[in-house]
């Protein structure tokens, strides 16, 4: 865990904005393989927000927005944030890209599952995540490249904001910003359209709805803002 802290912190993201060397390292692959556009926005959770739907206005956020200081995501009954960020495929994911800020509110420790249901807070604090991450206490935005062979094969994607800078005096855990890199793929949907096209009837389209709606029914029962 801490060897990949370590190799964040070689990046150099507080100098992004002064030498171009960093530009190319960072900000073009941060576009390339931005999974901006692969993200269920509808269906992100977060549990603890302080204001209804601020979790999902960050992540809503592009690459462009990402310095920008509002909207922003503030926990509510303590530092605790439990976010939920469902993919519309499966994704290589290769990076968690976020920004809080050098106060006692920004996010300490980092938890990541993949692919997990109904995830509340006891259950985060008892299973075994798929990686940790220790955040820097700063404003500049920061690059968690996650252990890919873990990281394969991801449809759901759920942080666990545990704690923050505050040691149990800030309650609060503050947010600006959150993106993730990576390989999008489709899931097998490409041979069911083939299959479609080749052979239309409302058998086909009724399974393939029936699916879909499977497939987004388990964020359904969420809640939010508890």
């Amino acid at each position: 865990m801490s060897h990949c802290h370590d190799e964040h912190e070689g990046h150099g993201h507080g100098h992004d904005h002064d030498h171009e060397h960093d530009h190319s390292d960072d900000i073009t692959p941060a576009l390339q393989h931005s999974l901006y556009q692969h993200i269920k926005f509808d269906e992100i959770s977060t549990m603890n927000e302080a204001a209804q739907d601020s979790g999902k206005a960050i992540v809503k956020k592009t690459w462009a927005e990402r310095l920008q200081p509002e909207p922003e995501l503030e926990s509510d009954a303590d530092e605790q944030i439990l976010m939920t960020v469902p993919f519309t495929g499966q994704v290589k994911l290769y990076s968690i890209l976020l920004r809080s800020s050098p106060s006692d509110s920004a996010p300490r420790t980092l938890k990541v599952f993949i692919n997990r249901d109904n995830i509340d807070f006891e259950t985060a604090e008892e299973l075994a995540p798929t990686q940790t991450f220790e955040l820097s206490q700063t404003s500049e935005v920061q690059e968690l490249p996650v252990k890919r062979a873990l990281f394969g094969k991801v449809q759901r994607l759920t942080l666990f904001f545990e704690d923050n800078f505050g040691d149990g005096e800030e309650e609060v855990t503050r947010l600006s910003y959150l993106g993730f890199k990576g390989e999008w793929m489709q899931l097998g949907r490409a041979p069911s359209q083939i299959l479609y096209e080749a052979a239309p009837n409302p058998n086909d389209h009724a399974v393939k709805g029936t699916n879909i709606n499977q497939l987004g029914s388990g964020l359904d029962g969420r809640g939010r803002g508890i």
